[in-house]
């Protein structure tokens, strides 16, 4: 296993395994299957996949440490680009056929639809991420503040699942489900976090009375 996920040609499968639901899509496209709404289609279609890939991403560390698979971290950076990838999709599918690229009406919605204000929060944290993703803005920016900004893409999914939570309205099995992954994979961040500063901080040495 370590072999293999130290491979070269990993990589390239993984990138073209993340590549397939995009090329679902365009098949179905094609074909003229996705059904009397396709806008709507697309949108939950790529929204789905901008959610699955941020718990890919998110996994990838517990993973690692659970299954003694440091070769894991090769994938984090091109899962969670994939990420925003799919939430650029998903965006321009609301700005584009859903809006007719109406930048002042989609202002509007923003301001006035509430899970259209928290997935466009979603996708403006993303942003920064994907920017910053490569080695040379981890040098420019040190390593802990690297680390300290990308722990915002524990919001970015928060505000997914709200997004999608306050979207579907009625049947929210979908939007629970990945929220209670993010949720385990938060709460496991926040263990492992709380672990690692207690073994961090100094011991404490209690002195002893003395017995005369």
């Amino acid at each position: 296993m370590h072999a293999f996920l130290s491979s070269k040609w990993t990589k390239a499968v993984v990138f073209l395994f993340c590549l397939v639901p995009l090329v679902l899509l365009i098949a179905r496209a094609l074909q003229g299957r996705l059904g009397a709404n396709p806008v709507e289609f697309l949108q939950h279609a790529t929204g789905d996949w901008t959610l699955r890939f941020l718990v890919f991403t998110l996994a990838i560390t517990p993973f690692r440490k659970m299954l003694g698979l440091p070769e894991l971290i090769r994938f984090r950076r091109m899962l969670g680009l994939f990420a925003f990838f799919y939430a650029s999709l998903h965006f321009l599918t609301y700005i584009g056929p859903d809006q007719s690229f109406d930048l002042a009406g989609m202002w509007r919605d923003v301001a006035k639809r509430k899970f259209v204000t928290v997935g466009f929060i979603a996708f403006v944290l993303l942003i920064p991420l994907a920017l910053t993703s490569t080695a040379g803005w981890i040098r420019r920016l040190g390593g802990k503040r690297w680390q300290a900004l990308h722990r915002a893409v524990y919001v970015a999914a928060i505000c997914g699942v709200i997004h999608y939570y306050w979207l579907v309205k009625s049947d929210t099995r979908k939007p629970l489900f990945y929220g209670a992954l993010v949720a385990i994979l938060l709460f496991w961040r926040l263990g492992d976090w709380w672990s690692k500063r207690k073994k961090q901080s100094p011991a404490r040495t209690v002195a002893a009375p003395s017995v005369s």
